[in-house]
């Protein structure tokens, strides 16, 4: 079956190699080399150059493809708006959508489809840092931000980069089960499943979203002492704000609450615990600022949507 790469100047590397290796692999593992063939259909002729500035070489272009598409992706880009607003292209993937076994995007790809109105009323991921932006720019869809990847229907959707794979390896396990996507997910050195989602990496990143120098601060003070009591009346008095006001402010600098920002610092801190130590779960959580190592095992794994022992024999060195 054709698996068709849609790549345009400036197109994310990764984005196209990754889910093709996968392709590639697990054809190699059927012993059937024409189980999955892959190809970069591009805006252009010729060599497209990628946004790292290597370049590939195109099988076709949109104007000169013929024959049937299995499955068709759309690879993001830095500079995705210049694609989002290319109205021949939007016509072609339109037409395919309706041909195809199924379609997706990785990481901002999304917008391309986007555009075309292919993802009105439906379940999407994209990159953590532009799920905001896709969901504003288009309110139609339903943008899962915490997602690695989405499967509405045909439509196949993924959160960035590298996340594309593991998009490609869900579309393997759906067509040939779960022992081959298995034997290439070791092949690959990746998960079959990989365990959490984009925003359990990580709780620093988070801390350097705010434009406001007085809640960037506290957030610094937040991740510094864990231990500390971080309840919104101790945090809001640092701030010198009442707590409505904290509260107000908090969430709309950084997009969370500060309860929330809170536990994402502690958990964040207890997983790197847990990877780089054998402490017990009673001396994480006691490490992190939790008085109880029950309520700590059920934030770890509302955060990181795997248990403490799952994620240890996954992550731990």
């Amino acid at each position: 079956m054709l698996i068709a790469i849609l790549a345009f100047p400036r197109f994310q590397l990764l984005d196209v190699a990754g889910p093709a290796d996968v392709f590639v692999e697990a054809a190699r593992q059927l012993g059937r080399p024409g189980a999955y063939q892959v190809q970069v259909i591009g805006t252009e002729e010729g060599m497209l150059k990628s946004s790292s500035g290597l370049r590939l070489a195109v099988d076709a272009t949109v104007a000169t493809h013929r024959g049937a598409i299995d499955t068709l992706l759309v690879a993001g880009s830095p500079n995705i708006e210049d694609m989002a607003s290319d109205v021949p292209l939007q016509d072609w993937l339109r037409r395919q959508s309706h041909s195809v076994r199924r379609y997706g995007s990785v990481c901002t790809g999304a917008f391309v489809l986007a555009a075309t109105g292919l993802l009105d009323g439906k379940r999407v991921a994209t990159h953590w840092n532009s799920a905001a932006r896709l969901a504003a720019a288009y309110p139609g869809t339903c943008v899962e931000a915490d997602a690695i990847y989405v499967q509405d229907g045909k439509l196949f959707t993924s959160a960035g980069v590298t996340a594309g794979m593991d998009l490609a390896l869900a579309m393997v396990e759906e067509d040939h089960g779960r022992d081959l996507a298995l034997r290439v997910a070791r092949e690959l050195v990746m998960f079959l499943k990989r365990p959490g989602g984009q925003s359990q990496f990580s709780a620093h990143l988070a801390a350097q979203t705010s434009e406001r120098s007085n809640v960037r601060a506290l957030q610094d003070h937040v991740l510094a002492n864990l231990k500390d009591d971080l309840s919104v009346p101790v945090l809001a008095s640092k701030a010198g704000m009442s707590e409505r006001s904290f509260a107000r402010i908090f969430r709309a600098e950084t997009g969370t609450t500060p309860a929330e920002f809170v536990e994402n610092a502690r958990i964040d801190a207890a997983r790197r615990l847990a990877e780089e130590s054998d402490w017990p779960a009673k001396r994480l959580a006691d490490a992190v600022g939790y008085a109880n190592v029950d309520g700590f095992r059920r934030a770890f794994g509302r955060r990181l949507g795997v248990s403490l022992v799952e994620y240890r024999k996954r992550f731990a060195r």
